[in-house]
């Protein structure tokens, strides 16, 4: 259990485990990063956590605003929106935020909203980027699932395979890479500074990288497989002006075996074998012109130790909580290390509380990753920022302690955010529980 009263403490388990995590000067944090001719005001990024609070049509509700007024007040310098369907048939929930013509006017607003606080408190606007996404296996419109995916996977469907019919066509991806430009042009509308082509943590651009045994367009080869992605991307760019940013939060290891598993070896295991990814990054940076990327790992649904260190999971615990945070570590610093000048945002700190702020700089300082992203934490301790910078750190007391009921709440079917911080989640909480199905 996550018990460590002192860094001190901390840092003689780390040690004692054989593990390298680092820590630094939190000073670190407060330096300003460019990317792609934008200036981001300091190294702390939210990540895009996501509260199933829009309205039926998409746009963002009331509960969505409360969410980021509180961020805007953070001093986060980068704020990545959270995922936003382009499709309604690839929605998460029927509350899912979904970007079109007919409510760019209120994602326009939030944007201008949060500028507006963020400029007021901290004297600068963050950086705004949205997040394109296609939910895949875990698409549910109308709120019963009605998954669209890539393959079946038999870690995930074992013996209850989905539908071919749910299997989406090579002519259906084409189409997507296409609606994917169109996102992006509309994100540039709405007053986003860049759009992110959603390849993580199983959704459906982030499954058709393991997509060994899909004949087609879009499986087997490497080209292949990461052609959704690229095509995406290039579909992207084309959509938009120069000065907008085009990104990717991307699983670099899925932590599932070869071949349901991207960033594994072919000769078994669940060992990182970063041979792909690396070369993926590489392609995406240095022949696309992607100067930005949100770097993670695992599956926050069948792996959930692998991307969000617990002390408690829905399985027994394969490993002590710090094996996961060192690991997410190590990928992420594989990939820095092979492209220096690109900017990679980490992931998967919020485990460490109240050390989280000096684990980050410690990362930074040592090149693992150039900007700090938090996740979890944001959801729980909104002002987690504005105490690391001002040089006050992070108060244990207010810390997300990891205990996975925000995502709880979203396979309830209800809003998301933190049951154990935020009373209005504490009330939402109890009421899916008790409505829930035996």
């Amino acid at each position: 259990m996550f018990q460590y009263k002192s860094l001190e403490e901390l840092k003689q388990k780390i040690a004692a485990q054989n593990l390298s995590i680092p820590f630094g000067n939190e000073a670190v944090l407060r330096e300003t990063a460019t990317v792609g001719g934008k200036t981001i005001p300091n190294r702390i990024a939210i990540q895009p956590m996501e509260g199933c609070d829009g309205t039926a049509d998409g746009k963002p509700d009331e509960l969505t605003l409360r969410r980021y007024d509180k961020f805007a007040a953070s001093g986060a310098g980068l704020i990545w929106e959270e995922a936003t369907a382009v499709w309604e048939e690839g929605r998460a929930n029927p509350r899912q935020l979904w970007i079109r013509e007919e409510n760019l006017d209120a994602f326009r607003a939030m944007n201008d909203r949060i500028r507006e606080i963020s400029m007021q408190k901290h004297g600068f606007a963050p950086i705004i980027i949205m997040q394109a996404t296609h939910s895949g296996r875990y698409s549910k419109p109308q709120g019963v699932p009605a998954p669209l995916i890539a393959y079946n996977n038999p870690l995930f469907e074992k013996d209850a395979p989905i539908a071919s019919d749910r299997i989406v066509t090579d002519d259906y991806l084409h189409r997507l890479t296409e609606r994917m430009g169109e996102a992006a042009r509309l994100a540039e509308k709405a007053g986003f500074d860049g759009v992110d082509i959603k390849s993580c943590h199983r959704y459906l651009g982030s499954e058709l990288l393991s997509a060994y045994q899909r004949p087609g367009d879009f499986g087997g080869s490497f080209e292949n497989r990461t052609r959704f992605l690229r095509e995406s991307i290039m579909a992207a760019k084309a959509s938009v002006g120069s000065g907008f940013l085009v990104t990717s939060r991307l699983n670099i290891y899925d932590g599932f075996p070869w071949p349901y598993g991207f960033g594994v070896s072919p000769d078994g295991g669940l060992t990182p074998d970063l041979s792909e990814p690396v070369k993926l990054v590489g392609i995406l940076h240095k022949q696309l012109g992607i100067d930005l990327l949100d770097i993670t790992i695992g599956n926050p649904y069948v792996n959930p130790h692998v991307n969000r260190p617990a002390d408690w999971q829905p399985y027994p615990l394969p490993e002590d909580p710090l094996t996961g945070v060192a690991r997410m570590l190590d990928c992420i610093r594989t990939v820095q290390t092979a492209y220096p000048d690109l900017t990679v945002i980490g992931s998967g700190v919020s485990y460490l509380r109240q050390f989280a702020g000096k684990m980050a700089a410690g990362a930074i300082e040592n090149g693992y990753y150039k900007i700090a992203g938090f996740g979890r934490m944001a959801f729980a301790y909104p002002t987690f920022a504005e105490d690391i910078l001002s040089g006050k750190g992070m108060d244990a007391g207010q810390c997300c302690i990891s205990c996975g009921k925000c995502s709880q709440l979203m396979r309830l079917g209800s809003k998301a955010g933190c049951v154990v911080r935020d009373r209005v989640y504490t009330d939402l909480y109890r009421e899916a529980v008790r409505n829930a199905k035996p």
